[in-house]
């Protein structure tokens, strides 16, 4: 038996895979690819986009620094208040009637600018100026220390001034008395001028710490009305009109050129009562040289018991009775400046008889006519009036304008 034949076995060739390329090691797997969470996709970290978009709301929120409507409205409020750090630098002093002035978002500041600005005419120059030397003054002289702790002769000074503040629809009504016929020795009360100078402002700071001005929350109109202004009444009840004493002369100087700048825009009315037919006659003549707005201010009374005539009802209830109303009497109720009983040394020679009268008729500087140049009208001469009773009122006005 034969063998069998081998046939020949034919070799298939294998099929090789195809090739793959090979994953570098790098690479994630397939199911790391699965599993592993999709990469945002990276951006530049330095230029974010968020703070771009955070500088556009600054560019949106410029309203809230805008400047106050008062400042606005009165462009030259704003320049003074731009100067104010340069003036209480210079200064060294930054009180003003007891409010210790900052910047234009501080309504009691805003409203001390604004009173040295309306005594201007809106004269940034001037109030400048002005503001400059008023704060020159409190700080030498310390009006605030006067007020509460100086201590005056009764001898001279007793029962010349009072202050009184009533209320009117929750607002201070602050009136300030000053009652020359109660002067016993001219020469004893005028002889030392800084010394009446300095008892009158401080019954002058003692009325302005009644308006409370450190307290004010809204700002005055600047052409409106200010309800941080006083009244004052002068009595010149007994009052001899002779020529006036050289030593009054000099003292109710010394008063209104200081009032004049150191008290602007705070005389809302000024009432002279119990005056002789000659002062009546001495305010008509008063009315040809002085402005208006400042005349518009004085009231002269020839009997002081129709002063209560001047206010409403609520008020007549409580000014004095002397004066018409239904309240206490000054003695009772009011305040005054400390005094002291110690006694006072008078010069031997009679004193000449003088002129308070006149004297307080030019005694209290209102600065608002020392202001409007009323100051500079009553220290002009004029020559068609001879009488001098119109050159003491020509003063007076002029420093009852300056308060």
């Amino acid at each position: 038996m034969s063998d069998p034949i081998e046939q020949p076995v034919e070799k298939r060739e294998e099929s090789k895979p195809a090739e793959t390329p090979v994953p570098d090691s790098s690479d994630p797997t397939p199911q790391e690819q699965s599993s592993a969470p999709k990469e945002e996709p990276k951006t530049d970290v330095a230029t974010p986009a968020a703070p771009v978009q955070e500088s556009e709301p600054a560019k949106t929120e410029e309203p809230k620094v805008e400047k106050p409507a008062y400042l606005t409205k009165t462009p030259a409020l704003g320049d003074l208040f731009d100067r104010l750090p340069s003036i209480l630098t210079t200064v060294g002093h930054g009180e003003m009637w007891g409010v210790q002035l900052k910047d234009y978002n501080d309504v009691p500041t805003v409203n001390v600018l604004i009173k040295f600005l309306r005594a201007n005419e809106g004269n940034l120059k001037a109030a400048e100026d002005q503001l400059t030397k008023a704060l020159k003054w409190r700080k030498e002289v310390n009006p605030q220390a006067l007020a509460e702790s100086g201590k005056y002769s009764a001898a001279k000074y007793g029962g010349l001034g009072y202050l009184t503040t009533y209320e009117e629809n929750g607002r201070p009504l602050v009136f300030t008395w000053n009652i020359y016929g109660a002067v016993k020795d001219a020469n004893a009360t005028f002889a030392n001028a800084d010394e009446f100078l300095q008892w009158r402002a401080a019954l002058m700071e003692l009325a302005v710490q009644d308006l409370k001005m450190k307290d004010a929350t809204e700002v005055i109109d600047y052409d409106g009305e200010d309800p941080y202004q006083m009244y004052q009444v002068h009595d010149y009840l007994n009052v001899k009109f002779l020529r006036m004493d050289p030593a009054v002369r000099t003292a109710t100087k010394k008063v209104i050129d200081v009032f004049a700048t150191s008290y602007p825009e705070l005389l809302r009315e000024k009432y002279f009562v119990n005056v002789p037919a000659i002062m009546g006659w001495m305010f008509s003549a008063m009315k040809l040289f002085l402005s208006r707005n400042t005349t518009r201010k004085f009231h002269p009374i020839s009997n002081g018991a129709n002063l209560a005539r001047e206010f409403p009802a609520p008020l007549i209830e409580q000014l004095p009775k002397v004066y018409g109303g239904k309240g206490p009497e000054l003695k009772e109720n009011a305040r005054i400046v400390p005094l002291t009983e110690e006694p006072v040394a008078t010069k031997e020679e009679a004193p000449k008889e003088s002129a308070p009268a006149e004297d307080a008729a030019k005694e209290e500087a209102p600065q608002e006519a020392a202001n409007e140049g009323a100051a500079k009208e009553a220290q002009e001469e004029t020559p068609k009036v001879e009488a001098p009773k119109v050159e003491a009122a020509k003063e007076e006005s002029a420093k009852d304008g300056a308060q």
